[in-house]
């Protein structure tokens, strides 16, 4: 979010020499390590080297227009353009772009994309940087959209259909509130009618010469930006610049790049907006400002956006506690000071997700927190922890200074050409806002209130349902809860906080045996009480540790009458807290110490998920002890969580996609006692037992030998082996041990069709599944995840390219060993509802060529291609480790086998592909088709 662009600009930017003795007047430097320069013709370029991940680079082609300089019969056509340089350029006619690019490992969609908005036009394109031939055929591509694409009648007919697909994807609830308050939020501007979507009517009918007007004017080198960050020779990526694009010219009388102002107004404008359709409650509140922002180029202007930073967090922190109190006023609530929809305008403005019935007590609170504020102040307490915790959010990033991903660099480039950004690097950073920090005062937070609160310039909007018996606030009532009477209002009240995490004595235990793995590069400690520890040692990053511990069971060793009070409710003991401490305490106490940990039982196990630096490990591993020994039980706590969580989900179901999830998935498991509902209703809530929750969470995590417990990331010995001994060797245990249970409960058998009526837009969902039992076999599990890939490769370029019946679209495969051997294979997409029908067809005749003739040798590579390069990057992410050791640990296969994945995906043929497909996809399926009420 871009009002986040200072935080990322303080502690994620690159690397740089240490400041000294600046001045508020010096300017903020760029940063040495990426070398910058502008063409004659105006083209500026950003290289950097950088080698995580190795042997790719990632380009990116930055241009300075967006849909906010078409013209009134353009209105689309900036997005579309987009659309059109991925079909046809001089050098890659027609699809052989996509068709290259998936040769060599880049998955259109995920890898190579793109975006429009307001004010830019993006391209994306990370390609491998270890074969030169790769190499100079990736910036062949990105020259090519800039200046090379061959917008053929043709081809823009046929993009037509994807474009307004994409269009359909995006009518709704939230579409037609946004049509109604955009003219007061973008008040007079601009931006109120030039979404970057367009309009369909100018989608459906433009003429070929508007879009090639559109980019003979806009896509030129005056206002782009190529960004090269990766595994590469900066001398030699400098020359393939010059090479491909100094010979450009801007064209003869270009137009002017105009920057739309958002004209201020005296009113305050209120915007009540409901949709029958809505799924979420929200009020958003904004006081814009009258000036238009000025880049951050001194460091004068540093401190006084640091200052801005830590107000908000203040601020936010005091919301954040609202949402840990009885009848919380919003489900979620925030509040900051930056940019609007329009670069052009900042806001100070807040937002909160609330009950459908409380956005008027929501507003409220947002009102009086702003006056107490005003009135009172922060207090020192609070600013010393935001400090501390911006401190700590800058120690992480400048920790990890050498393991940033060539990604992140790529953005702040981007945001630099864009909107002048600084990029001075992050030893720079640190060293300067340490300074900085320092000098900012109470005073200087304090009086930031003043300069964002103002009586013109104010516009609330109010979203939510539209249904009967729930009454829709008025404007008046929205101007009386403005105009609060801060007289009323007190001091806020500063709890001291806690001295500890944990409140009972505890009596270590020990290492009673170590076991090392050298080809894994894990260690295993066997502590006193049974319990087991594997930890890997990585240097993927260095300032992270992540855990996982886990244990058979789950909630399927509870009988089905308790399941169906329980389920729920094992989530609201997390919400109470532990040793006593509330969540508010809990979070004062963490300020400026990184450290995490998520208890939570799933049908076949309880788990502990984790995160921390290596500098607050010791308080990871005090949460595990705490969630086991000291989980409290607070009535208060749970009414709180069900209200925030029936917050996000009462009205979820009057959107159609949630609305045909539910009733599709409660069709295929009809035969299930167990489900219930993918979205919960009020009568559901009032079953949940939290008792009975609660004493079934603490059973689930009452033996700890019975878990064993994964540790991944930068770790020190001495310390995990120390902490492994005092806070988990002294846990709870017995002599049992677990099997998680198989109740036998299946999806419906044979082949069925359920269509679901809902909605008032013509948009349809379709989903086509094929599961069931099948002996786990891992060559097969393996050909049906290449199955998947391979036909989504096919079914794009079939019903989306051919067809331009589909913007996106979706095939997955795959077995499951536990808790049942069995197998399962996906294909879904979104369409009009005039062509559900014939596009499930379509999809279904794709699969069953592959069943008759096996898959196209050129798409086993594209599939080869693209996992190898997954699995390339995979390998060095700490995450990727965590999850396929516990994975491997489920399905009790030893986990060496992560070193042969390369050789089992190139092991792959078409034949065994084509036999899965014939084994599995041939048998029973089951079709789910979502179609508009007004097709019943």
């Amino acid at each position: 979010m871009k009002h986040l662009r200072l935080w990322m600009f303080l502690v994620a930017a690159p690397l740089l020499g240490t400041a000294q003795d600046l001045q508020g007047d010096s300017p903020i430097p760029l940063d040495p390590d990426v070398r910058t320069g502008k063409l004659k013709n105006g083209l500026t370029y950003y290289i950097r080297k950088n080698n995580k991940p190795e042997d790719k680079v990632d380009l990116r082609l930055v241009i300075n227009a967006g849909s906010i300089l078409e013209n009134d019969d353009q209105q689309g056509l900036a997005h579309f353009m987009e659309h059109m340089c991925f079909n046809g350029t001089k050098n890659f006619p027609k699809n052989k772009l996509v068709d290259y690019l998936q040769s060599i490992g880049v998955k259109f969609g995920q890898h190579l994309n793109a975006y429009t908005s307001f004010d830019e036009t993006v391209y994306f394109l990370p390609i491998p940087s270890d074969d030169p031939e790769k190499l100079e055929k990736g910036f062949s591509i990105i020259e090519d959209w800039a200046f090379n694409a061959v917008l053929t009648p043709e081809e823009i007919d046929k993009e037509r259909g994807v474009v307004l697909e994409e269009y359909r994807l995006g009518l709704g609830a939230d579409d037609r509130m946004r049509k109604q308050f955009m003219p007061k939020v973008m008040y007079q501007s601009h931006y109120a009618n030039r979404m970057p979507i367009g309009k369909k009517e100018i989608l459906e009918n433009f003429t070929y010469d508007k879009i090639t007007s559109f980019y003979k004017d806009w896509y030129r080198p005056d206002l782009m930006a190529v960004i090269v960050v990766g595994d590469i020779d900066v001398d030699e990526m400098e020359k393939k610049v010059k090479k491909h694009f100094a010979s450009y010219k801007n064209p003869k009388n270009e137009r002017p790049r105009k920057v739309f102002e958002v004209p201020n107004h005296e009113e305050t404008f209120v915007c009540v907006e409901t949709d029958k359709e809505a799924s979420g409650t929200r009020v958003q509140l904004m006081y814009k400002d009258h000036d238009e922002p000025k880049p951050m180029e001194t460091v004068s202007d540093m401190e006084k956006e640091l200052a801005e930073m830590l107000f908000s967090t203040m601020l936010n922190n005091r919301l954040n506690e609202f949402t840990n109190k009885p009848n919380p006023p919003f489900v979620f609530g925030y509040t900051y000071h930056g940019e609007t929809w329009a670069k052009t305008k900042k806001a100070y403005q807040s937002f909160a997700m609330t009950q459908e019935d409380k956005q008027l007590d929501a507003l409220r609170v947002l009102v009086e927190e702003n006056e107490r504020v005003k009135k009172f102040g922060f207090t020192q307490g609070e600013l010393d922890r935001a400090k501390t915790e911006f401190y700590a959010m800058l120690e992480t990033q400048y920790n990890d200074r050498d393991k940033e991903e060539s990604s992140y660099y790529v953005g702040q480039y981007q945001e630099n050409f864009l909107n002048k950004t600084p990029v001075p690097g992050i030893e720079w950073i640190y060293n300067t806002s340490q300074k900085l920090i320092n000098e900012v005062s109470l005073n200087d937070i304090n009086r930031l209130i003043n300069d964002y609160l103002k009586d013109d310039n104010r516009v609330v909007v109010f979203t939510g349902p539209e249904k009967e018996g729930l009454k829709k606030p008025t404007e008046a009532e929205v101007l009386e809860v403005l105009n609060v009477d801060a007289g009323n209002l007190t001091a806020y009240e500063d709890e001291p906080v806690a001295t500890s995490l944990l409140r009972n004595e505890l009596k270590p235990g020990s290492v009673v045996k170590k076991e090392t793995n050298d080809k894994l590069g894990t260690t295993t400690l066997l502590l006193s009480n049974g319990a087991k520890v594997t930890y890997k040692k990585t240097d993927f990053k260095n300032d992270e540790v992540l855990m996982r511990a886990i244990s058979y069971g789950g909630s399927n060793l509870v009988s089905d009458e308790d399941y169906r009070k329980v389920y729920l409710g094992f989530a609201a003991v997390n919400e109470a807290g532990f040793s006593g401490l509330d969540k508010n305490a809990i979070d004062k106490f963490m300020t400026g110490k990184i450290a995490s940990v998520r208890p939570f039982i799933s049908d076949y196990f309880e788990m502990l998920s984790g995160s921390s630096t290596p500098k607050d490990m010791e308080y990871m591993f005090q949460m595990v002890y705490a969630y086991f020994t000291d989980v409290n039980y607070d009535e208060e706590a749970f009414e709180r969580y069900k209200q925030k969580q029936s917050g996000f989900t009462k009205n979820m179901l009057s959107q159609p996609a949630y609305y045909f999830r539910q009733e599709f998935y409660s069709f295929i498991n009809k035969d299930n006692p167990r489900f219930i509902r993918v979205f919960p209703d009020e009568e559901i809530w009032n079953n949940v037992d939290y008792e009975l929750s609660h004493d079934i969470f603490k059973e689930r995590f009452s033996n700890a030998a019975d878990f064993e417990f994964f540790f991944i990331g930068n770790i020190d010995d001495n310390n995990i082996q120390e902490f492994a001994s005092k806070y988990l060797a002294s846990l709870p245990s017995s002599e049992k041990r677990e099997k998680a249970t198989d109740l036998g409960y299946r999806k419906i058998k044979g082949s069925h069709k359920k269509v679901v009526h809902k909605g008032a837009d013509p948009k349809s969902n379709v989903t086509i599944m094929y599961y069931g039992d099948a002996k786990y076999d891992a060559k097969e599990a393996l050909a049906l995840n290449a199955l998947g890939e391979i036909l989504t490769i096919k079914l794009l370029e079939e019903l989306r390219e051919k067809e331009s019946g589909v913007y996106g679209i979706r095939a997955s495969g795959g077995m499951d060993k536990f808790p049942v051997e069995n197998f399962r294979f996906n294909i879904s997409f979104p369409c009009g509802p005039e062509n559900a029908e014939k596009l499930t067809e379509m999809a279904l005749q794709e699969v069953q060529k592959i069943v008759d003739n096996g898959p196209e040798e050129k798409d086993l590579v594209k599939y080869k291609e693209g996992e190898l390069l997954d699995y390339k990057e995979n390998i060095k992410e700490n995450r990727y480790w965590l999850s396929y050791l516990t994975s491997q640990w489920t399905d009790n296969t030893s986990p060496e086998r992560i070193f042969t994945l390369e050789e089992r995906i190139n092991g792959v043929t078409a034949k065994q592909v084509q036999a899965v497909a014939k084994k599995y996809l041939t048998k029973d399926k089951v079709i789910g088709m979502l179609m508009p009420e007004e097709a019943n």
